[in-house]
């Protein structure tokens, strides 16, 4: 890093760092804001990510809206690739911002605040459309370091056992303890026999098998809720249930070795740890994941400490993807044990609905009927044949309820022709005011007073 950068904090250098990871991850020759908005969301320990999660943002969402918006490029990128203008100008912003808040330092707090002044990018487009604003970012950063500063003379003792596993996963069961998973229903025979399998002395990871859409990952996130909740065997008392993003695993290491060495790495501080249980969802992505030119692929990296039992996983697949990879490699399908999920019926699929619903109340502000939750299971069933259960039965309410609020929140044509009618009214009041047309000004009040009263009657017909 050049002397502009000295005074950044370890973390933002580090998110710098992940930045041009992700832009040669898109075969970018650039370095631009969406990037640096990835790096801040990859680096979950810093004081952005923490902020956005303190807001309610799912961070996964704001990666994969990120990833929708780019693009790939079509052919890597040559030499070295550095900041544009714009990703100049939030670095630029940034430090202003740290020495308005009388900071001696530059953090992840300051990019993202940085990212939202420059308002132009593409990282504060997606910021904006997630609800994230300024103000709310500003607050949640001053409540945030209020809280820590009590604590920072003990913060060498607090120091993640698992920093490069923080950095590429997300904790589950902190997410769970957070109330930042949605409620499971059903599912107990699925959940009794993952446990019974990971309560096991040897071959303990469990592979949930089904089809797209049947809730996989569901039944992860109840495992971390029922661990979080202390309502597990006495062999999950405590333990951490993390997702391991195979991605973010992945992205930068373009050399030779610079992928075993961060998986190795991973691996290490596992068993260092002695509470974690990895999650590998698509787990048939790990057989060949980075090995490019002759390197090991995680699949062979992972066996022998699989084999030992030393690291524990959960993963999940598609029963075509458990057979085309994971079948044909039979040193991995050894140490996995199979756990079929089938798809709910449709009562239990309303039951599902049943858990859910509040969440989508309140996040369309809708009130979601019985009936409703039977007709979304019956119309998926009948229209989308080509999809599972919940999944689109969920898909089906969650598109209802927007609709429902869009068609709620558009202003009719007439209340907005009357609130242009009605500026353009106290416009001209206040310019026969300035030029001492007082009786001008006295008639456009009544006619101001009449059209206020007009737009009081349609906004409640409205």
């Amino acid at each position: 890093m050049g002397s502009r950068f000295e005074k950044f904090s370890e973390r933002a250098r580090r998110v710098l760092s992940l930045a041009q990871e992700e832009a040669q991850r898109f075969n970018h020759n650039y370095i631009g804001t969406e990037h640096i908005l990835l790096g801040l969301v990859r680096e979950t320990e810093g004081v952005a990510a923490r902020v956005l999660s303190g807001l309610t943002i799912d961070l996964s969402k704001v990666r994969s809206a990120v990833e929708f918006i780019i693009g790939r490029g079509e052919k890597p990128a040559e030499g070295e690739i550095g900041l544009t203008p714009r990703a100049k100008k939030v670095v630029e912003l940034a430090v202003d911002e740290a020495r308005r808040m009388n900071h001696t330092y530059i953090g992840t707090e300051h990019l993202l605040i940085g990212l939202l002044r420059e308002g132009e990018g593409v990282a504060a487009g997606v910021l904006e459309s997630l609800g994230v604003t300024l103000e709310k970012v500003r607050a949640e950063t001053h409540r945030i370091l209020s809280n820590s500063s009590t604590t920072t003379s003990q913060g060498s003792r607090t120091t993640s056992r698992t920093p490069t596993l923080d950095q590429l996963g997300v904790d589950l069961t902190l997410a769970a303890k957070s109330e930042k998973l949605d409620n499971v229903v059903g599912r107990s025979s699925e959940l009794e026999r993952v446990e019974q399998i990971l309560s096991r002395r040897t071959k303990n990871n469990p592979v949930l098998v089904g089809e797209p859409g049947v809730g996989k990952t569901a039944i992860v996130e109840a495992m971390a809720q029922k661990i979080s909740n202390g309502d597990c065997p006495d062999t999950l008392q405590g333990k951490r249930l993390v997702t391991l993003d195979m991605g973010a695993l992945v992205a930068g290491t373009k050399y030779r070795g610079e992928f075993e060495e961060r998986l190795k790495k991973v691996i290490e501080e596992i068993k260092v740890a002695g509470n974690c249980v990895l999650f590998i969802d698509e787990i048939h992505t790990i057989v060949g994941a980075g090995a490019a030119e002759g390197a090991v692929d995680a699949s062979n990296i992972l066996k022998p400490s699989l084999a030992r039992g030393e690291i524990q996983c959960i993963g999940a697949t598609t029963l075509d993807d458990y057979r085309k990879y994971v079948e044909r490699d039979p040193a991995l399908e050894r140490r996995l044990q199979p756990v079929r999920v089938e798809e709910p019926s449709q009562d239990e699929t309303v039951e599902i609905l049943r858990g859910v619903k509040g969440a989508y109340e309140d996040h369309h502000n809708v009130e979601i009927t019985e009936d409703a939750l039977v007709a979304a299971t019956n119309l998926a069933t009948r229209f989308i044949p080509d999809r599972f259960l919940p999944d689109k039965a969920i898909d089906l309410l969650d598109e209802a309820g927007s609709r429902v609020r869009l068609r709620g929140s558009a202003t009719p044509a007439a209340v907005k022709e009357a609130i242009q009618v009605l500026d353009q009214v106290r416009q001209e009041k206040d310019e026969a005011i300035a030029s001492q047309q007082y009786e001008v000004a006295a008639e456009l009040r009544d006619k101001e007073l009449n059209l206020n009263q007009n737009l009081d009657t349609l906004e409640k017909e409205w």
